[in-house]
């Protein structure tokens, strides 16, 4: 069973936009502030600045395939099963990890405003209790849990803005004086350098606030319009979202007489609104936080479950977790899980966990980047992505070396636990997925450089019915005949008659027409009439009294088909075989082929296509008028 389509743009923004403005800038300021003062700003913006370009290609992505487990699929379909599991169980930690911070940060709200000094038990019951409530919203449907998304981020939003214009006539520039300082070792002397390394590590360890763009990809293929609502929706949200956090760092720091107060305090706004606004300050940002929270941990458990989902329905995981439920239409044994995994990830500490949850998206940014450049190089042709990257290859391999080296300045411990995840993936790879066998887009590249590999034809057949589906096509009968319609690739010169007389064994199982009998029926079909749509395609076709089935029958020659003695050399030739009863069917067909035929560059690709299998996808995938299925 399918999922359900019912995403637009403003859910498409909100599920973004909720995950990104969280516990990022609600929680982690503090800790950012502590390794470089006011000068975190910097980094910060250039998190979003660097994850703006990052996520070029995962929209192109997300516009080719869109479908469930986002960058798990396209990892998937690129590199084979062994990465494509490891990359699958990867984003799902740390889109569930993301997960975690929200559901830290509503436990630390929720237990100071019931017990001023919550012990760990009481936070630890808070979150348990705040995981079963999202997993059950997300169990009842996406579109529910969608429109509460989308509620939330529009109040969120307002309440960020009355915290920033109650601030910003307030700042006192003195306050980012010095506008670097490490609070961590204030009496050492820093070179530019060493602050240039410092910023970057805090773009790093910030770099989690931006992991929300990863959630719209797993969602894609719940996207009504994927091609239009998914490149508008993630460049307004990152975009939006940098922007919101650059003012509300600078009213933060800028807007209290000593913005040293950061170093001590787990919800810097909060105590920030209550110096400038006193207790209806203090209220408004803890509920904009609590509304953040919420929504980053909604949207990050209705995304994190489609990893496991998308890793079953290729059999990388057991089939019972992709059951889709027949009421709800969701899948809720995925959710389950991933429940299970944010409450034991609540184990870790704050920093930690931060540092961990980075690691793990920057890893799948730099998967998505790479993967855009083997589909691309792999000579792919139904890779058809709605948006392409522009200046490819710099972006992927700028991007590449950047998120990199993020993981790199993470240190040792998220390093240490990024390989866990990754043996990890290997382990359920072994287990459940080694008897996997499919085709990838690495392997064709391979071919294309070595000559050296055979592939069938699965993964470019794959990918046709993805557009299918992604562009609302709903299949007509002309569609099913030619799925099952034999194509023959005529490698001489030849007369139509020749063709039709030596190929005979293809037509005769349905008719009763003898040999002879058929070939003088197709002459004198012909003769009434010529069925030459121009100096390139023809559509010979013949009524058979004696039949009630359909079929068609394709031909291409490079070197031309004589039609008659004074035309020129055909190369497409469309034969079918009707019958009395379905007269409305047989016109149906010639005036698809007709509109076939008068496509754009159809005589060039016919003539590049590779073999029939590209032959085939090139009809299936034409953009001509559908008609009801008969």
């Amino acid at each position: 069973m399918d999922l359900h389509k019912k995403l637009k743009f403003l859910d498409i923004f909100s599920i973004a936009t909720g995950a990104m403005i969280s516990s990022g800038i609600f929680i982690l300021p503090g800790l950012a502030y502590i390794k470089a003062g006011p000068s975190m700003i910097v980094g910060y913006l250039l998190g979003g600045g660097i994850a703006c370009i990052g996520i070029i290609s995962i929209i192109e992505l997300s516009t080719a395939m869109p479908k469930a487990g986002g960058d798990y699929f396209f990892i998937n379909k690129t590199f084979g099963p062994i990465l494509g599991t490891i990359s699958g169980i990867l984003s799902w930690f740390a889109l569930s990890l993301k997960s975690s911070l929200a559901i830290y940060g509503i436990s630390e709200v929720i237990g100071r405003l019931m017990f001023i000094h919550p012990s760990n038990f009481q936070l630890f019951t808070i979150s348990f209790i705040s995981v079963i409530i999202f997993c059950l919203l997300n169990i009842v449907g996406v579109d529910i849990a969608s429109k509460f998304e989308v509620t939330i981020v529009i109040f969120l939003l307002i309440f960020i803005l009355i915290y920033i214009f109650s601030g910003i006539f307030t700042i006192n520039l003195s306050n980012f004086d010095p506008f670097f300082i490490n609070y961590e070792n204030p009496n050492l002397t820093y070179t530019l350098t060493d602050k240039i390394n410092i910023i970057v590590s805090i773009s790093a360890f910030v770099f989690i606030s931006y992991g929300g763009l990863l959630q719209v990809s797993s969602v894609s293929e719940e996207v009504i319009n994927p091609e239009k609502s998914i490149p508008k929706a993630i460049f307004s949200s990152v975009i939006s979202t940098t922007i919101l956090y650059g003012l509300i760092i600078f009213v933060t720091i800028g807007s209290i007489p000593n913005g040293n107060f950061l170093i001590d305090s787990i919800t810097p706004l909060a105590d920030t609104a209550t110096l400038l606004l006193g207790d209806f300050g203090f209220f408004l940002i803890i509920t904009a936080s609590m509304l953040a929270f919420i929504s980053t941990a909604n949207a990050g458990i209705m995304s994190a479950s489609r990893y496991p989902l998308a890793l079953s329905r290729d059999g990388l995981l057991p089939h019972k977790i992709s059951i889709i439920n027949k009421r709800f239409r969701t899948p809720i044994i995925p959710i389950v899980l991933t429940g299970i995994f944010i409450i034991c990830s609540l184990l870790f500490k704050l920093e930690n966990l931060a540092k961990i949850a980075s690691a793990v998206v920057l890893l799948a940014y730099i998967l998505t980047n790479l993967t855009v450049i083997i589909l691309r190089e792999s000579g792919i042709k139904n890779y058809q992505p709605t948006f392409k990257s522009p200046f490819y290859p710099w972006i992927q391999l700028f991007s590449i070396i950047v998120f990199s080296s993020f993981i790199i300045k993470l240190g040792i411990f998220s390093n240490m636990m990024l390989i866990l995840f990754i043996f990890l993936g290997f382990i359920i790879y072994y287990k459940f997925g080694k008897e996997n066998q499919q085709e990838y887009a690495l392997l064709h590249l391979i071919l294309k450089l070595t000559k050296g590999i055979e592939v069938t034809h699965s993964l470019e057949r794959e990918l046709r019915d993805i557009i299918h589906k992604r562009d609302n096509i709903e299949l007509d009968d002309f569609d099913y005949l030619i799925k099952k319609a034999p194509i023959i690739e005529i490698n001489e010169k030849k007369s139509i008659y020749d063709i039709i007389d030596e190929n005979f064994n293809v037509f005769k199982e349905h008719t009763i027409m003898s040999h002879y009998e058929f070939v003088n029926t197709f002459k004198a079909r012909e003769n009434e009439a010529t069925t030459k749509l121009n100096n390139f395609t023809a559509i010979p076709h013949i009524v058979l009294n004696n039949s009630s089935s359909f079929n068609i029958f394709i031909f291409r020659s490079k070197n031309g088909i004589i039609f008659d003695d004074c035309s020129d050399n055909l190369h497409a030739v469309f034969l079918f075989l009707g019958c009395p009863e379905q007269t409305k069917l047989h016109l149906k067909i010639i005036a698809s082929f007709v509109f076939l035929a008068k496509e754009e560059e159809f005589e060039k690709n016919w003539m590049e296509a590779k073999n029939t299998n590209y032959l085939r996808d090139l009809i299936l995938l034409s953009k001509r008028k559908r008609w009801n299925r008969s």
